[in-house]
């Protein structure tokens, strides 16, 4: 073997002894995780278990209070979708090391909800969107073709 074979080939095996465990080199992005999970609007219980898939999920992924705070949105985004537009939903989680982020996306309704203050008489309704506002890090709707996407996104990953 040449001198300059010798070369190419140390310097293909330098690379690939340089990789981590799954392939990636030391300080390479680490690709996206996602989760995907569609609710029936009959399926009022499904909230429950999207939040159990969400939480299951970020196990290794994200700290203890990204998680709580993500399964405290995605079941307001959830149960927002699922009252408001009579239609299911689909959910979306992708993550990365830097970022969660969060989408539900309905197919019936084009209505842009909005974060409004309820007064003493509403009971328990109406906090949601003010709960996502507070707790996410950026949050916004997007109108599809049918229907809408409304998603939020937290920073931050695993500590």
């Amino acid at each position: 073997m040449r001198a300059g074979e010798m070369a190419k080939r140390q310097s293909r095996t330098a690379v690939v002894e340089g990789r981590g465990p799954r392939g990636r080199r030391p300080g390479e992005p680490t690709p996206s995780a996602r989760m995907r999970r569609k609710v029936g609007h009959a399926e009022r219980s499904a909230v429950g278990e999207v939040r159990r898939d969400l939480r299951e999920f970020l196990r290794h992924r994200s700290g203890q209070e990204q998680t709580e705070a993500a399964e405290l949105l995605v079941t307001e985004l959830v149960t927002n979708a699922l009252i408001h537009t009579r239609h299911g939903a689909v959910v979306t989680a992708t993550a990365t090391h830097a970022r969660l982020r969060v989408e539900v996306q309905d197919f019936a309704s084009d209505d842009l909800p909005a974060p409004y203050v309820p007064n003493a008489d509403d009971g328990t309704h109406g906090r949601g969107l003010i709960l996502v506002q507070s707790l996410a890090d950026a949050w916004g709707v997007e109108v599809q073709a049918l229907g809408k996407v409304v998603w939020f996104e937290l920073h931050g990953g695993r500590p």
